[in-house]
């Protein structure tokens, strides 16, 4: 659990502006996503240090036909507990979350989730994280039950993947590479600001 970050960071979340211009006022609150293919669990999303990012994923869904103009909030984030995939430490604690989501399957007869590739991504690089998604879920589950005297529950959901295929050729460097954050406890956001973003 990352209690050796720093506590502040900033991140940012790519919107419609009618809903950007809301959670800037404070006329709407952030929420967090709860569907079953969330990389990184429940949570609010947001990109680490990239509002390029958060910029590109919002242009995406104008351009799939969302019908309203991209915008990107800055979020000032407290991480508190985080769950942080870079630390070895919690990624040990995922693994051993793994193995639990699998036996539980198997003792259920149920079939385990999978990760998936979506047509549109050339990169085949697994877009839709149902199996990661469940395996986040199992510590947040452990941590909020009555049972649990080791977990806290976590605040935070931390983790860097690698995206977009080659930087260059040959490269170990990927063009979409980025950190993200699950923010599971809508507290740990400090303040929401307007961010300038191109045109277009």
């Amino acid at each position: 659990m990352s209690h050796l970050h720093t506590s502040f960071v900033l991140g940012y979340h790519g919107r419609s502006k009618a809903v950007a211009k809301k959670l800037v006022e404070c006329k709407a609150s952030p929420s967090r996503s709860e569907r079953d293919y969330d990389w990184l669990g429940p949570g609010f999303y947001v990109w680490e240090s990239d509002p390029l990012r958060a910029w590109e994923w919002a242009k995406t869904r104008r351009d799939r036909g969302k019908s309203y103009a991209p915008c990107v909030v800055g979020v000032v984030i407290d991480l508190g507990n985080c769950l942080d995939l870079s630390n070895r430490d919690d990624l040990a604690m995922v693994m051993r979350s793994y193995g639990d989501l699998v036996e539980t399957c198997r003792e259920a007869g149920q079939a385990l989730p999978q990760n998936q590739d979506i047509a549109q991504d050339k990169h085949q690089n697994k877009l839709i994280r149902n199996l990661d998604c469940a395996v986040i879920k199992n510590p947040h589950r452990i941590a909020s039950s009555d049972k649990s005297d080791v977990i806290r529950p976590f605040d935070t959901v931390r983790a860097p993947f690698l995206e977009g295929g080659e930087l260059y050729p040959g490269s170990g460097f990927a063009a979409k590479a980025h950190v993200q954050i699950a923010v599971v406890n809508l507290n740990c956001i400090k303040g929401i600001f307007h961010v300038p973003t191109p045109t277009d």
